[in-house]
């Protein structure tokens, strides 16, 4: 009898659950991930960046007008600075490093992702990061405007997540070396393609009024100085915002606002006002119906 209880009482086994595919695809993507990750650094050591020659195709790089061009943005409200093509190139030239954005999570009950944006330097293990929640929703007319297709959402997500990669880069990277690269960029701006200053202020004339149509007398109210007096910076930085207006970064009413003169609110405030009736209370020789009155 006490044989019987004694099995009765004995606790079943234990059975572990079987890997379902999900899990059993997670642990492969896990483990090719930690192999990826250990053979770039195994790859970084075994061929370690020249530093010198990296300063000297950073200064090639940065001779070029078509990167120099696209260096610098300029947001209203947000400043200006070195931008992400910038920091992609210079990420590139260093070498041995990475970065990206990862999106890791997204709640369209609540219009919200979840994003990461990192930078990596492969070789010296120097690492940044950012996580942070993008809202579903762009700044329009003063407001939040919710997004709810698909494609806006990703654009959305993947142009913070390009200025948090840009930061991150800037952050890994040597300041030295990415502040050698800015003075470069600007200087290859101001000298242009070899054409006279005054014949690159009359093309940034010309393509301000043909593609935005911006007159010289708004860019002279922005700058503050007649046409004569614009110097080869001034080109520079209005070449700047002409390519920050065209990847939409900015518009043209908030890069050159239109002021309105007293003697234009004088106008439009005499336009609204009612003309006075004339004696015999009659409009243009009509007269006007009684209160309760019906014409016939």
């Amino acid at each position: 009898m006490s044989q019987a209880l004694a099995r009765t009482d004995r606790p079943a086994p234990v059975t572990m659950p079987t890997l379902g595919a999900a899990t059993q695809a997670t642990a492969v993507e896990q483990a090719r991930a930690v192999a990826e990750v250990a053979a770039a650094v195994q790859v970084a050591q075994m061929n370690p960046r020249d530093i010198r020659r990296a300063f000297e195709d950073m200064r090639a790089a940065c001779d070029r007008l078509s990167l120099a061009e696209r260096a610098f943005y300029s947001v209203p409200n947000r400043g200006n600075g070195p931008s992400v093509h910038l920091a992609r190139e210079l990420l590139r030239i260093w070498g041995n490093a990475d970065a990206g954005v990862h999106e890791l999570s997204r709640d369209d009950a609540r219009g919200m992702s979840e994003i990461r944006a990192f930078a990596w330097d492969q070789q010296t293990n120097v690492r940044q990061s950012r996580t942070f929640q993008v809202p579903h929703a762009r700044m329009a007319g003063g407001g939040r405007k919710p997004l709810t297709d698909l494609t806006d959402i990703y654009l959305n997500n993947q142009n913070i997540g390009a200025r948090a990669v840009r930061e991150c880069i800037f952050a890994m990277l040597p300041s030295d070396f990415v502040a050698e690269a800015q003075e470069l960029c600007r200087k290859t701006i101001e000298k242009g393609d070899g054409k006279p200053l005054e014949q690159r202020i009359t093309e940034m004339l010309a393509a301000f009024k043909q593609t935005y149509g911006v007159t010289a007398a708004r860019i002279e109210e922005r700058l503050g100085r007649k046409r004569g007096l614009w110097t080869a910076v001034d080109v520079a930085d209005l070449r700047v915002v002409f390519k920050s207006i065209q990847q939409r970064e900015t518009t043209v009413d908030d890069e050159f606002p239109q002021k309105v003169t007293k003697d234009e609110i004088a106008a439009g405030a005499a336009v609204k006002q009612p003309e006075p009736l004339p004696a015999g209370g009659t409009t243009l020789g009509r007269e006007e119906p009684a209160p309760g009155e019906v014409q016939g």
